[in-house]
């Protein structure tokens, strides 16, 4: 949690006050993180009260995660199974009442069924069986996921038999120290190595690029080639050959790509004559000193180049041997 909020895909303007929460505070967030997703599901098998309270604390961590960034439509669809936590008396105040309401005429079933028990039948007494069969089926199949689950060598997204029965799941399986970007940048300059080139930014929609550019705020919306842009900062563009072919979108000023853009730097142009990238290392600016007092959320340090100046022509060979179709008037 020392790390989280800043490093985290898209964060958003609370995850910059979180990050600079006191030390205590992200003990008492981890603190509470295990205790919510380790014990509080047991509270389903614990009676209805239990359950209300695991659908209510599911619900506001949900919440939690959500306010302090933008991390799609992930926490918005977990909350929905915690919903089956609340019985009809608990969400009655939502329903108007009174003689003849739909919620007296439920209410009034409730009472006369209250303490009948039918006698078991034979259909009944299978399904039992089957799913006590199926129950025991799991807990045996979910020993080894258990045990990745303790394992100092944790494998995520994976599944430990044939069937795929069950499997493990997770969006991230570490927390990064330290938050790097990559900044496509453009020229007009013919000569790309010249040292009094100007390379100017394109701006993506959401992830961070310039410092003094508020954090964005668009959950439950997903701005995928933000988040994609976010891995592929922490690899080469060896591993992530589909920047390269942005970049010769770029180059090109494809109307389709430059719309997932939020600023293009040659708008009313011609397109740039080279595109390149270049690696930075971003943090929070902290509050009350001298970055933010110059409207900057963020500090950044270049790393070096993420991908050298390419021109069109010299894209050509590259895009022919992946079978991609040529941009522009190539």
């Amino acid at each position: 949690m020392d790390f989280h909020y800043e490093t985290q895909p898209v964060p958003n303007p609370v995850a910059y006050y979180l990050h600079h929460s006191p030390w205590w505070f992200h003990r008492f967030e981890t603190l509470s993180n295990h205790f919510i997703e380790l014990l509080v599901p047991f509270f389903l098998f614990l009676g209805r009260r239990a359950c209300i309270i695991h659908g209510v604390l599911q619900i506001l961590f949900q919440a939690v995660l959500i306010i302090s960034g933008n991390l799609s439509f992930l926490n918005w669809l977990t909350m929905v199974p915690s919903l089956a936590c609340f019985d009809d008396a608990t969400l009655g105040f939502l329903f108007p009442s009174g003689p003849g309401s739909l919620k007296d005429r439920v209410l009034q079933m409730q009472r006369d069924i209250r303490g009948a028990r039918p006698k078991p039948r034979f259909g009944s007494v299978v399904r039992r069986a089957a799913n006590v069969s199926l129950g025991v089926l799991l807990a045996w199949l979910s020993v080894p996921v258990v045990l990745n689950l303790l394992s100092s060598r944790q494998v995520m997204n994976t599944h430990f038999n044939s069937l795929h029965i069950v499997n493990t799941y997770g969006a991230f399986g570490s927390i990064t120290k330290e938050r790097a970007e990559v900044i496509l940048q453009g020229t007009a300059s013919s000569n790309a190595s010249a040292p009094d080139t100007v390379w100017e930014d394109y701006e993506f929609k959401c992830k961070p690029g310039d410092p003094s550019r508020r954090p964005c705020l668009i959950s439950p919306y997903h701005y995928r080639l933000d988040w994609l842009m976010w891995f592929a900062a922490f690899q080469t563009y060896e591993h992530n050959d589909w920047i390269i072919h942005l970049a010769g979108k770029l180059l090109a000023s494809d109307a389709e790509a430059l719309s997932l853009l939020a600023h293009n730097p040659f708008a009313g142009r011609p397109p740039p004559r080279w595109v390149r990238g270049e690696h930075y290392r971003y943090k929070f600016s902290r509050p009350g000193g001298r970055h933010a007092a110059e409207g900057k959320w963020w500090v950044r340090k270049r790393i070096g180049a993420y991908f050298p100046p390419l021109s069109l022509e010299e894209l050509r060979p590259y895009f022919r041997d992946r079978g991609w179709p040529l941009p522009g008037p190539l």
